[in-house]
């Protein structure tokens, strides 16, 4: 992932959304990830927290993105992602 020149948030990508990031096609996960770079500049795009859950989800397309948000230190923590219909299943 390439980094922008000034980012204000942090964004760590935990190893479960590695593989899970891996695991889908070339042009999803470059869609995905390009969301998520965007992501540095603050919780820009289809961004929304769930009700009744600590997380935010970042929606792109049919693929969603789940991620916690630290306000005080500004880092936004990857968590998991998968399609709309099994994501909120765990």
């Amino acid at each position: 992932m390439t980094e922008p020149t000034d980012p204000s948030w942090k964004v760590d990508v935990k190893p479960k959304a590695e593989k899970q990031l891996a695991r889908l096609p070339r042009n999803e996960r470059e869609r995905i990830i390009k969301a998520i770079l965007k992501l540095r500049t603050g919780l820009v795009g289809d961004v929304t927290p769930l009700s009744g859950r600590t997380e935010w989800r970042l929606r792109v397309g049919k693929w969603r993105v789940l991620l916690h948000a630290d306000f005080e230190r500004k880092m936004l923590t990857i968590l998991t992602l998968g399609s709309r219909g099994d994501i909120y299943k765990d």
